[in-house]
């Protein structure tokens, strides 16, 4: 995955505009993107893409799975028909759930059958797990019977989900609050706390705008208020997360907990890094 776009799946469109324009061989240039006539040889439809079959090969799946999330859904399936099925397991991995569940849908099942016989058990788990229960049924009756296993056992961790495994004691304090007022009230608060290392801060109705690790507090100026020194950059679960990208997210942050938000992005609890990472689950 290209560093712009991985910082744009986090939500720092911003940080992922300014790399973009820095480094812009990393970007598929969008000179591709023209209008064109409806008939454009074996496309189909108003595809709005310079690139023709012969060119699609030569476009990363992480790219690719950009322009297809930017065009509509006739467009994205006719541009999707035309990529071998190597190329067309990559992008579908890198395109968001969303347009997975489109795709699939669209395309006959056989293909559709071939394309997850590309991925690895955890890949196709992760595809298969949000699509109807009819056509994953489908799709997994006409996999190999070791392979559909895998995949089976996999789809079912996912049934443990974020809100399994989170706890309600953390702290929390107000961006308004100082750091000398943390740390003079720290040693009372933490005593029934789960989670003791990072300060959440929070407005009203809890909604998290910020996080603090306790030596950043240690390491500010006492007057300091928590909203001008908090990282507001906050990596959250939603509660519907599955275990496995709950284990994924620490793996990759190297967090020693993290919180679970709402969709008002209220926080809800937080989930330490032993509970998840200490279980034996298997990812294959």
């Amino acid at each position: 995955m290209s560093h712009a776009r991985l910082l744009r799946r986090l939500g720092l469109k911003r940080i992922a505009n300014m790399y973009a324009k820095k480094h812009p061989d990393t970007m598929l240039s969008w000179t591709y993107i023209q209008p064109l006539p409806e008939s454009i040889g074996s496309f189909k439809g108003n595809v709005k893409l310079k690139v023709l079959k012969e060119n699609l090969a030569d476009i990363h799946p992480v790219d690719l799975a950009d322009i297809l999330e930017e065009l509509d859904q006739p467009q994205r399936v006719a541009v999707f028909e035309q990529l071998d099925n190597e190329h067309a397991s990559d992008t579908l991995e890198e395109v968001e759930p969303r347009v997975q569940r489109e795709l699939i849908s669209s395309i006959k099942i056989e293909k559709a059958v071939e394309l997850i016989k590309q991925m690895t058990a955890a890949q196709a788990a992760d595809i298969i797990n949000i699509l109807p229960t009819d056509e994953a049924q489908e799709i997994v009756g006409r996999l190999d019977p070791e392979f559909a296993a895998k995949v089976g056992v996999l789809i079912k961790q996912h049934e443990e989900t974020a809100s399994l495994f989170m706890l309600p004691g953390f702290i929390s304090f107000a961006p308004t609050t100082l750091a000398r007022e943390v740390l003079e009230s720290y040693r009372y608060v933490v005593r029934d706390k789960d989670v003791i290392m990072y300060i959440y801060v929070v407005e009203a109705e809890q909604k998290l705008v910020g996080v603090m690790d306790i030596r950043e507090v240690l390491q500010a100026e006492p007057e300091a208020r928590l909203g001008d020194i908090m990282n507001t950059n906050v990596i959250s679960f939603n509660p519907a997360d599955s275990l496995r990208q709950v284990a994924e997210a620490f793996e990759r942050y190297s967090f020693r907990a993290i919180p679970v938000t709402d969709e008002q992005e209220r926080i809800q609890g937080v989930i330490p890094y032993r509970d998840v990472m200490n279980l034996k689950h298997s990812y294959v």
